[in-house]
C-alpha cells in the first residue's frame, strides 16, 4: 500500500498525464497524436514543466511533420505578434521553466525564441523548403530519439553566480 499523500495539483497532474484525446471534422484528413510513446507514459516526479511541454511539443512535431509532403519543412507561427514565422531547427529547455526553439526566419536571418511555459503558444506551419535539392528536413525524427536521453554535466550551463561582475 502506498502511504504518500498526494496534493491536489499532483493527483490532477497524475489523473490527466499521460493522456492525449483528439477529435477533428476529417479523420481521415488529419490524424492526430494516437498514443503516448512508452517512454512518455512513465511518471517521474523529478519532470520540470519545461521538460513535460518539451516532450509533448516533440509529439506534436513530430506528428506534423506525418502529414507534410517532401516539398516542405515544419516552421513556427508566433501567435499574437507580428514577429513572423521561425523555421524550427532545434529546440530545448532549461529547467524549471524555460522552452528555446533555435531556427531562421523568412529572410534566412538565425532567430532563438525564449519562452516561459507560462506563456507558450505554437502555432505549427508547413513552409516550402528553402533548397529544392536537400531532402525535407524532419526536426522531429531527430528530436524524438532523444527524449530519452538525459543531458550530460558538461552539457548543461554553468551556474550563474549574482554576484560576480557583469
Amino acid at each position: 500500500m502506498d502511504n504518500k499523500i498526494s496534493t491536489s495539483a499532483e493527483a490532477v497532474e497524475a489523473a490527466v498525464l499521460p493522456c492525449v484525446h483528439e477529435v477533428h471534422t476529417d479523420p481521415e484528413a488529419c490524424q492526430g497524436l494516437g498514443a503516448v510513446p512508452e517512454k512518455l507514459q512513465q511518471k517521474d516526479a523529478a519532470k520540470s514543466e519545461a521538460r513535460w511541454a518539451y516532450e509533448r511539443l516533440i509529439l506534436y512535431i513530430q506528428n506534423f511533420e506525418k502529414q507534410l509532403d517532401a516539398e516542405h519543412e515544419v516552421a513556427m507561427g508566433f501567435v499574437g505578434g507580428d514577429a513572423g514565422v521561425l523555421r524550427i531547427e532545434g529546440m530545448g529547455y532549461y529547467d524549471p521553466d524555460i522552452i528555446t526553439f533555435y531556427g531562421s526566419d523568412g529572410s534566412g536571418a538565425k532567430t532563438q525564441l525564449v519562452q516561459h511555459v507560462s506563456q507558450m503558444n505554437v502555432m505549427l506551419r508547413a513552409l516550402p523548403k528553402p533548397r529544392k535539392e536537400v531532402p525535407a528536413n524532419r526536426i522531429g525524427f531527430r528530436l524524438a530519439s532523444d527524449l530519452g536521453a538525459e543531458p550530460a554535466a558538461a552539457e548543461l550551463p554553468e551556474a550563474i553566480d549574482p554576484a560576480a561582475p557583469v
